[in-house]
């Protein structure tokens, strides 16, 4: 669909703006979920701990996350035709030295500097085409976000063989420096073509009782202030730190359990396999669960996918010492993680308009940094346990917890202040 404005300028296909961001998050996804491949080859290599290099997988999610509300409002701020493009062409350069500094990083300070610089770019990137998805399509919000988050959740799909390859013949230093410089290459160029909708450029939501969305824009200020934004705070840190211990820690579970390298299908190893199959069940969540929550609401959604999640969770726990049940296990938790990045994004600009989307949405999305530091507590429990058993049985815990509070507590708050704003709107506009 093209869309037209008032001002004389040229059409332009929501659609293929919304291609470009999913390709910009396809080229940047390795930066996390390729990140478990480099964890056991670094440690052999330097003899550094486990849970110090996991501490650098910290420090990128924490400023990938973090960084995002200046991020936002820098591109919010530049304006629609210079904002989105200016701040991925800075992530994208960011992203590419960051690999290039972890390929020579002969320090554990080393390797925290390109995270920093990693998740700084990563976060620019991801923030501004999340941003980009909301305000072309208030019409399909859940799915264009899912569609866009899919391309960081399934992204390294098509890298996982090629970089355990490398790895395994050139070592984890040259995969660093490869993939991270054509990867960032790559986003450098696409980001000339984004740009976001101006005033009236876009269609205009459809109306859907479900969705509960608000008929006007917070400001960052006064969405800070209201009691919804905290609970999907929290909510949004719940999943996110089981989600997140499953990403950094697969291998090493893999390993824990014994089937790592177990030949299961064409050659391919369980790990192998495991990683194909949980990244592209995580980039299939996203579009899948937010076109579901564009039809039944948000909180039902949640309901739903966090209650499988939790299963998920105690399932891979007892049963992931056989090789196509990890297989399995592993790939339900992705898939019942990764529509976080679709759904709390939608409800978030659903609640609060989205004049102010991308940096509304960038608030929310440094639940993601706070919970990034839960990561490390997995190995220090799974060391003082002995196995993953109590790990698995705190993220089951966390899934269900959170069940609960979409249904019986955000549910009936997002309609009280909705609720509310429609009677201080209909008081402005009736006051002498």
């Amino acid at each position: 669909m093209r869309t037209s404005t008032a001002s004389g300028r040229a059409p332009v296909n929501r659609w293929a703006q919304l291609i470009i961001g999913i390709l910009c998050m396809v080229l940047i996804a390795n930066f996390q979920y390729g990140w478990t491949l480099f964890v056991h080859p670094m440690a052999q290599a330097h003899h550094w701990s486990v849970a110090g290099i996991q501490v650098a997988f910290s420090i990128f999610v924490a400023l990938e996350t973090w960084l995002t509300p200046f991020e936002g409002w820098i591109a919010d701020a530049l304006g629609p035709t210079r904002g989105p493009k200016l701040v991925v062409a800075v992530g994208a350069i960011l992203v590419a030295v960051a690999w290039v500094i972890n390929s020579t990083a002969g320090s554990l300070g080393m390797l925290y500097f390109g995270a920093a610089l990693s998740g700084t770019g990563a976060g620019a990137i991801y923030t501004t085409c999340i941003g980009n998805a909301v305000k072309w399509f208030a019409d399909r919000r859940g799915l264009a976000v899912g569609l866009t988050a899919a391309g960081f959740g399934a992204g390294a799909v098509i890298t996982v063989i090629p970089i355990r390859h490398v790895i395994a013949v050139d070592g984890y230093a040259m995969a660093f420096f490869w993939f991270g410089l054509v990867q960032g290459i790559g986003t450098f160029i696409l980001a000339w073509w984004l740009r976001a909708p101006l005033p009236g450029e876009a269609p205009v939501a459809v109306a859907n009782v479900n969705l509960q969305q608000s008929t006007r824009s917070y400001k960052p200020s006064e969405m800070l202030t209201t009691p919804t934004f905290w609970l999907l705070y929290v909510m949004f840190i719940l999943i996110s730190a089981s989600g997140l211990m499953a990403v950094a820690q697969v291998a090493l579970i893999a390993r824990s359990y014994g089937v790592a390298n177990n030949v299961i299908f064409l050659g391919g190893s369980t790990l192998t396999i495991a990683l194909l199959f949980d990244n592209a069940m995580n980039g299939a969540a996203r579009p899948f669960f937010g076109w579901v929550s564009d039809h039944i609401g948000r909180e039902n959604t949640m309901a739903v996918a966090f209650g499988i999640g939790g299963c998920a969770y105690w399932l891979l726990g007892g049963f992931g010492h056989y090789p196509w049940l990890f297989v399995l296990f592993a790939g339900l938790i992705f898939f019942t993680w990764g529509e976080i990045f679709s759904l709390f994004p939608s409800t978030c600009t659903d609640s609060f308009g989205p004049k102010y989307a991308t940096t509304n949405l960038s608030f929310l999305y440094t639940a993601k940094g706070a919970s990034a530091f839960l990561v490390p507590l997995a190995n220090v429990l799974k060391a003082y346990t002995g196995s993953w058993h109590m790990v698995f049985v705190i993220t089951a815990i966390a899934n269900f917890v959170v069940v609960a509070l979409a249904l019986f507590v955000l549910k009936p708050l997002r309609v009280r202040e909705r609720e509310r704003s429609a009677i201080g709107g209909l008081a402005a506009e009736t006051a002498p």
